[in-house]
This record gives structure tokens, C-alpha cells and sequence, in this order.
């Protein structure tokens, strides 16, 4: 079977070792196997943790601390900024990143005891800032609403980010949350297509179903800002004005985008998956990314990394303004309430037991 083989309801087509890896396969096509690859179960671990919460002081983010209930992601995206970090558990940012998943069932009791610690300062804690808090082990695992419930013990705000409709199960809390300035989401839609999105992120929720999950947050009180995340030159970005029309009808109050990222592995990944689904498109595909991050593949300057910059990624930011305006979509999300945040009771000890 060839490396380059897409396989049903997967992402990436390799499954490279990792880059710390002291060996390295490859795949061969030596004719005795079935044209159709053989489908690739998902595999879920345990990952104990010291903390949860993880602090960043990158100024393209409107966040300084967050919560990642999964390492791994079961939606596949492709394009998923995320993937390289699979790489530090000596898997691959490939296949292994969307089937070898590891969840971690202490982080609700770990985020008590965080948030309890007396030098502890609140400030929204984001849920989805590396992988998706809702993809569909959240089904059975439940940490997400679990890590939720202590929020909301605690009026802790907090703000989501997911592609995944299942978030409507959690509507009791985040409509609670919201409705005392702590809690606001940004739902991801990348594409209206669902042919497109079937490949470019085959297990997250159908473009529709997000839109509808964006109508229902909304009629529970709950503020969402629809995130175009991100925008593929030739791929997706004739949309862009589709998309803003459709959050503006499902009531979501802001709108945002991020221009692909193609950062360590998800570079290569891209490419093949561009190569085996849209051949005719790669090389263009790929060249308007590399005019978007100044003749790089890849820019990781703060300021730049999100937008780019040129003449392409300057005509994205003026068509994507004009459609925020004509669909009156011109506002940010509500500013969270921190100044409500009421630390665990009796859990100080814990630390030093």
C-alpha cells in the first residue's frame, strides 16, 4: 500500500515517524495488497498529568492560559497546526495524530486544585486551543463537561473553541455561564462544502451541523463568534463572504479568519493530501501560501503568522472587512468577567499532601 493512499474517514495519507525518532519506515507498494487500505481504528491512552493549565505570552492570542482535556484529535483536519506536537510522544504527526489519542481523566480534579492554589490569578482559561475539547471521544469520556462543571463552581470564565456540534450538550452550563459574563465560544467552519469538508476534516461536524450549533448557542444566551479557520488560497478563500453571510444568519454576533498555517510536518501533510485529492490545484495551492508569508511556506512572526502579508493576504483582510460591515458582524465577543471568579473551598491543603 502506497503512503499516499487516502484512507476513509482520515486526514492525513502518511504516517511518517516522528522527527525524534531513531528509525524510520516507509511504505511500499509491492502489488500483494488490496487497493483499498484497511481501516485504521482509533486507539485511546491515559496521560497523567503534574497541572493542566498551560500559559502562553504570544500576543496573536486573546488568551493567556488554557486547558487541552485530549492530546491528539479524532476530526483529522488536515491542516490542523497541532499536529507536530504528536511528535513528542515519538508518534507520528500523521495517522498516528488522529488515531492514537490520549485523554486525560484527572484534569477536572487537577483544575479544582489549580484553581484553589492561593497565588493562582484568574483570567479565561480557553478550552480548544490545541486540540478540539468536543471531538467524539468527549462522547464517552465526558472531561470536558466535567472540567466545565468546576468552572462553573468556581464562576471561572472560560471560552471554547470547536467545529463540533456536540458542544449543544453542554447548552445547560454555558447558557448559565453566559448569562453571568462567563462564558463565549468561537465556533470553526472552514468550508460550505461538504464534499470539501468530508476530506479536509473528515470527523468533525458537517458544515450545516455547526451552523445550526452556532444558531443554538445563540438562542441560549450564549455570545459566538464564528472563526474561518483557515482560509486555504484556491481551495477555500473564494467563501470567505458565504461564510460571514452564514454566521450573520444563525446569529452569531463577530466573525474572524486565520490564513493557513503550514508549520514543521503539517507542511509535507498538506502537500500530499493537496496531491492526492486536488492534484490540478497543489502547485497553485501552494505557491499563494508562499506569497501570503513572504516567500516562505511557513512565517511564524507574531503579527504575521495569523494573516500574512502581500498582496494576497492584503486582498483577503479588505474583502473579509467588507463582508464583516455588510452583514453588520463589525463587533468582538463580550468581555469575559473575571472579577467574579470564587476559588475552590478546602482544597489548598491538597497541594502539599
Amino acid at each position: 500500500m502506497k503512503s499516499s493512499t487516502p484512507r476513509h474517514g482520515r486526514g492525513a495519507v502518511s504516517n511518517a515517524a516522528s522527527r525524534y525518532s531513531g528509525t524510520t519506515r516507509e511504505a511500499v507498494d509491492d502489488g500483494w495488497f488490496p487497493e483499498e487500505p484497511a481501516a485504521l481504528a482509533t486507539q485511546v491512552g491515559v496521560e497523567t498529568s503534574r497541572s493542566v493549565i498551560a500559559r502562553n505570552q504570544s500576543p496573536d492570542l486573546p488568551f493567556d492560559q488554557s486547558l487541552n482535556p485530549y492530546r491528539g484529535c479524532e476530526h483529522g483536519c488536515i491542516y490542523c497546526y497541532a499536529r507536530p506536537s504528536h511528535a513528542y510522544l515519538g508518534l507520528s504527526p500523521g495517522l498516528d495524530f488522529e488515531t492514537r489519542l490520549f485523554t486525560k481523566p484527572d484534569a477536572p480534579q487537577l483544575l479544582e486544585k489549580e484553581l484553589a492554589h492561593p497565588n493562582y490569578r484568574c483570567s479565561p482559561l480557553a478550552l480548544g486551543a490545541n486540540t478540539d475539547p468536543y471531538q467524539p471521544i468527549e462522547r464517552q469520556w465526558r472531561i470536558t463537561r466535567q472540567v466545565l462543571e468546576v468552572l462553573q463552581r468556581a464562576r471561572h470564565p472560560v471560552t471554547i473553541t470547536t467545529k463540533s456540534a456536540l458542544i449543544e450538550r453542554d447548552l445547560d452550563i454555558l447558557g448559565e455561564m453566559a448569562a453571568a459574563g462567563l462564558a463565549n465560544v468561537q465556533v470553526s467552519i472552514t468550508t460550505l462544502d461538504k464534499a470539501l469538508a468530508l476530506k479536509l476534516e473528515p470527523r468533525a461536524s458537517a458544515p450545516h451541523r455547526r451552523l445550526l450549533a452556532v444558531a443554538r448557542l445563540a438562542a441560549a444566551g450564549v455570545p459566538v463568534k464564528v472563526m474561518i479557520a483557515p482560509v486555504i488560497p484556491w481551495l477555500t478563500d473564494s467563501e470567505m463572504e458565504r461564510i460571514v453571510e452564514k454566521a450573520a444568519e444563525h446569529a452569531a454576533v463577530s466573525a474572524g479568519y486565520i490564513l493557513l498555517r503550514l508549520p514543521r510536518e503539517v507542511e509535507s501533510l498538506f502537500a500530499e493530501w493537496l496531491n492526492a485529492h486536488y492534484p490540478l490545484k497543489a502547485a497553485h495551492t501552494l505557491s499563494l501560501v508562499t506569497l501570503a508569508h513572504g516567500g516562505k511556506i511557513y512565517d511564524s512572526s507574531f503579527g504575521r503568522r495569523q494573516v500574512g502579508s502581500g498582496d494576497y493576504a492584503g486582498l483577503l483582510a479588505r474583502r473579509f472587512l467588507l463582508a464583516l460591515k455588510r452583514h453588520g458582524l463589525t463587533a468582538e465577543l463580550p468581555a469575559l468577567d473575571a472579577g467574579a471568579f470564587r476559588a475552590p473551598e478546602g482544597k489548598q491543603l491538597d497541594l502539599f499532601r
